[in-house]
C-alpha cells in the first residue's frame, strides 16, 4: 500500500471526533477557548454533536445536502484549514500567489469532505474511548482510539494549537500515520514531476482520491 492511500482514514479521525467541538461563546463573554474548556472536552463534546448530526431523523431523510451544510459551516469554525494546507504544501506555499493559496485552501477542504461525509456513517456506531490529553504551552495531543464491531482498534490522535481566541486542529495521526505529512509527500511528489498547476488540476477534476476509512486495524 503506498503511503497516500492512507489519507482517507485520517480524514475520517479529524471529523468523526472533532468536528463541531467549539461552539458559540456566551453573549458578552470573551475569555479564549483553553481557559474555558480543554482539548480533551472539546474533542469529547464533539463526538455527540456530530453523531446527533449524522443520526438525526431529518438528516436520514433528506438527500444530505443539509448534513452536508451545516457539518461544514462548524467545520469551519474549528479547524484552521489554511494552516492545515500551509503546512501541508510547506516550501511550496511561499512560492504561491495569494489567489493561488486560497484555491487551494477550498480544493483542499472540498478533499475532506468528500471523504469524511461517508465515513461518519460507516463509523457512527462504533465504541470510542479517550485515553487522555497533553497540553504544552500553546500546543495540545488528544489521544483515543475506536473499537470497530469487528475488535479492531484503531489509534487516533488530534494535534491541536492556540488560534486566536480557541483551540484549532492543525493534523490528526492515524496508527502512526501524520495526516498532514502524508499529504505533504503525495503533494510534493506531483509538484516536483509535473507543477503546482498540475495538482490544482487535479484537486479540481477529483483525480487525487478520497477513499473511506477501512475496516482495518490491531486486534485487540
Amino acid at each position: 500500500m503506498k503511503p497516500h492511500r492512507l489519507v482517507a482514514p485520517l480524514i475520517l479521525a479529524v471529523v468523526l471526533m472533532v468536528v463541531l467541538a467549539i461552539g458559540p461563546h456566551p453573549a458578552g463573554a470573551q475569555p479564549k477557548a483553553a481557559e474555558q474548556t480543554g482539548p480533551l472536552d472539546l474533542v469529547k463534546a464533539s463526538v455527540s454533536r456530530v453523531l446527533a448530526i449524522v443520526q438525526s431523523p431529518y438528516v436520514v431523510a433528506s438527500d444530505g445536502g443539509q448534513r452536508r451544510t451545516d457539518i461544514r459551516r462548524v467545520a469551519q469554525g474549528l479547524f484552521d484549514f489554511n494552516e492545515m494546507a500551509r503546512l501541508t504544501l510547506a516550501r511550496h506555499w511561499k512560492d504561491r500567489s495569494a489567489q493561488e493559496q486560497e484555491e487551494f485552501v477550498r480544493l483542499f477542504t472540498d478533499l475532506l469532505e468528500r471523504s469524511y461525509l461517508t465515513s461518519i456513517e460507516n463509523y457512527a456506531g462504533e465504541k470510542i474511548t479517550f485515553l487522555g490529553e497533553s497540553v504544552s504551552g500553546p500546543y495540545a495531543q488528544v489521544r483515543s482510539r475506536i473499537v470497530t464491531d469487528r475488535r479492531m482498534e484503531i489509534s487516533i490522535e488530534y494535534r491541536l494549537f492556540e488560534s486566536g481566541a480557541r483551540w484549532a486542529v492543525y493534523d490528526v495521526v492515524l496508527d502512526g500515520v501524520s495526516l498532514v505529512s502524508n499529504y505533504r509527500s503525495q503533494f510534493n511528489s506531483i509538484i516536483r514531476t509535473s507543477s503546482f498547476a498540475d495538482l490544482l488540476a487535479k484537486l479540481r477534476s477529483k483525480q487525487i482520491e478520497a477513499h473511506v476509512i477501512p475496516r482495518t486495524g490491531r486486534g485487540s
